[in-house]
């Protein structure tokens, strides 16, 4: 019953064995993934901290560029779908761009806010409002896989619900 518990409890805090990268997914998986949780209602549970709500999405961009590649069209589509949606479109969101940490960190820096802002732009053009959503780059600050600085799946937009 203790292991059951302290497992909940990880689950609660957002503590995860592996972080996912997105490749593709529907508007209704976006939906799902970027729902608020509801509030506890067992006050034993309102003092753990909420996992933050957020998505990894892979989105490819023309080789040392803020060019969006058109495979990752349909995701950022499905997106600007899904935070148009009725359970959605009321909430604020952070575009993210991140890389990998190969090269300078200042030239990381300024690439990964340059693709943040080009997401933001393009959900800006799918009918999402600008007042929604803000952009920030993270250059190779918080890699998903700090393990493997040099791995692809570092390089990432990731999408979180502001509060």
């Amino acid at each position: 019953m203790k292991r059951l518990a302290l497992s909940l409890a990880f689950i609660l805090a957002g503590v995860s064995a592996s972080a996912q990268l997105v490749q593709q997914a529907s508007k209704e998986d976006l939906i799902e993934k970027l729902t608020p949780p509801a509030p506890p209602t067992t006050r034993s549970l309102r003092n753990l901290v909420p996992k933050p709500v957020n998505v990894d999405l892979s989105i490819n961009f023309d080789f040392d560029s803020d060019r969006l590649q058109a495979s990752s069209k349909p995701l950022l589509d499905n997106l600007a779908l899904a935070m148009n949606s009725e359970r959605l479109g009321a909430l604020k969101f952070k575009v993210e761009g991140h890389t990998d940490a190969k090269g300078k960190s200042d030239y990381n820096q300024a690439l990964s806010t340059r693709r943040a802002s080009a997401v933001q732009a393009y959900l800006v053009g799918q009918n999402v409002t600008a007042e929604r959503l803000q952009s920030e780059g993270k250059g190779a600050s918080e890699l998903l896989m700090p393990e493997k600085p040099l791995a692809s799946e570092n390089r990432r937009v990731r999408i979180s619900l502001v509060p």
